[in-house]
């Protein structure tokens, strides 16, 4: 056997170094002179400062709603929507059984319970003929996520929602500048929420974003942010009067400096990602065992991770999938691809949703209602979410300023370790952590 086929767990020589994966985001003289700014105007903070209100404009002109409020998190932005709303105490609120914990967690810490649907196993996305089944008098409002930047299928889950006369909050937060039958991501929903951590395709290192067009939703999440209090209509100034119970939600001009830089090469970077998932997809749909990401033709996805999955079984192989991902883990570890999970598990599987301890450990917010209270969360009621997590891993680095040239080594490797399946398996056992570095996302 040629040196060029021993494996890197065997001994070889990796197809990808270490240090060709470039980090995300990309950061240059336009970011350090967007945070310069801040300098030179000399705020740092405050509601009304130039950068944070530079970014709602801007943002709320991108994706076409009428009102936008910047955040420290898409969490924030989350549980601002739901208090908008009035969502709270012995209301429940239908979200994706996979999913980032947030998306259920802020359904708890405003008071509800959340209410968990299996996603569409094609397109990992919540399942819109599941949803109705979980609608109680008590159901409020529905989150659908867009999930790695693949929108859900909005039509059908507007659709319901109004049948059933339930709000839509659009969890955005991995999907910026994605589209559902030419419209972006986040004009579907009465609210919606992004993200704009390091990791995300509009990165400011922290913060969210929450879009409306509703006038009084604004209002009632702007006083959310900045404690409850109220704003004087006249001087505009704040009245430290607390009408309702707030939180401090409120971004920074930092941050906001550099979302805005790299809001002007969004739609940029998002080609790129596209370019490099696209020929992943096609180089690797070769390749037997390996299932690519599907995307229906009336979304645009804008791959905020890209995942791929495995099955073993269409390869003869006698193997649990979840054990046959974790050896294809280790070996394309070892050839340079950094690959992993990101969600290792449905969120309702999770510990939180497992003790129902709630709110130190009080048992609220399920407590507020007998139904909540015997609202049992069994991980097997979620199949699709659990084969999903037995069989995907991540690929990291399909961000730019990666191109198709670093696309082209990761095709190499997996051709590489799939022509030695038997040293493979030989070696899934070895003690090796298989997992992409937060440093790729300039974090730790």
């Amino acid at each position: 056997m040629g040196k060029t086929m021993t494996l890197a767990i065997e001994g070889g020589t990796p197809v990808v170094a270490r240090d060709e994966v470039k980090p995300w985001p990309v950061l240059d003289e336009r970011d350090r002179n967007g945070v310069l700014r801040v300098f030179k105007n000399g705020f740092l903070c405050g509601p009304d400062a130039p950068e944070v209100t530079g970014l709602e404009k801007e943002w709320a002109e991108y994706v076409g709603r009428k009102h936008c409020l910047t955040t420290n998190s898409g969490t924030a932005a989350l549980h601002m929507a739901l208090a908008a709303l009035n969502i709270g105490p012995g209301d429940e609120v239908i979200v994706p059984a996979y999913t980032f914990l947030a998306s259920a967690s802020c359904v708890l810490h405003a008071g509800a319970v959340p209410v968990f649907v299996d996603i569409d196993r094609s397109t990992c996305t919540i399942d819109p003929d599941l949803i109705e089944e979980r609608i109680t008098p008590r159901t409020k409002a529905v989150i659908p996520v867009h999930l790695h930047g693949l929108p859900a299928d909005m039509d059908r889950i507007l659709a319901i929602a109004e049948t059933h006369e339930l709000q839509v909050i659009e969890d955005a937060c991995q999907a910026h500048g994605a589209e559902y039958r030419g419209r972006k991501v986040g004009n579907f929903g009465r609210l919606a929420a992004f993200s704009l951590n390091s990791s995300k395709n509009l990165s400011g290192g922290e913060g969210g974003l929450l879009v409306t067009d509703d006038d009084e939703c604004a209002m009632r999440a702007s006083m959310l942010r900045m404690f409850g209090d109220e704003i004087d209509d006249e001087t505009k100034l704040r009245r430290y009067n607390a009408s309702i119970l707030g939180y401090q939600f409120r971004n920074l001009e930092l941050p906001a400096a550099l979302a805005r830089s790299q809001l002007a090469r969004l739609d940029e970077y998002n080609a790129v990602r596209i370019k490099n998932c696209g020929y992943l997809t096609n180089a690797l749909k070769d390749i037997q065992g390996i299932h690519a990401p599907r995307v229906p033709e009336e979304r645009k996805h804008v791959y905020w991770m890209y995942t791929v999955e495995f099955f073993p079984e269409e390869l003869g192989l006698e193997v649990r999938p979840a054990d046959f991902r974790t050896a294809m883990e280790k070996a394309l570890f070892m050839e340079g691809v950094p690959v992993g999970q990101w969600q290792t598990m449905p969120v309702p599987a999770q510990d939180l949703f497992q003790t129902k301890k709630g709110w130190s450990g009080s048992g609220y917010p399920w407590k507020f209602t007998q139904e909540g209270e015997a609202m049992v969360y069994r991980a097997r009621d979620y199949p699709a979410s659990l084969d999903y997590c037995d069989r995907y891993t991540a690929i990291i680095g399909i961000h730019p300023p990666n191109s198709t040239d670093l696309m082209e080594k990761y095709v190499e490797a997996f051709h590489k370790v799939f022509s030695r399946l038997d040293a493979v398996m030989d070696h899934a056992r070895d003690p090796i952590t298989a997992h992409y570095s937060g440093r790729l996302f300039r974090a730790e």
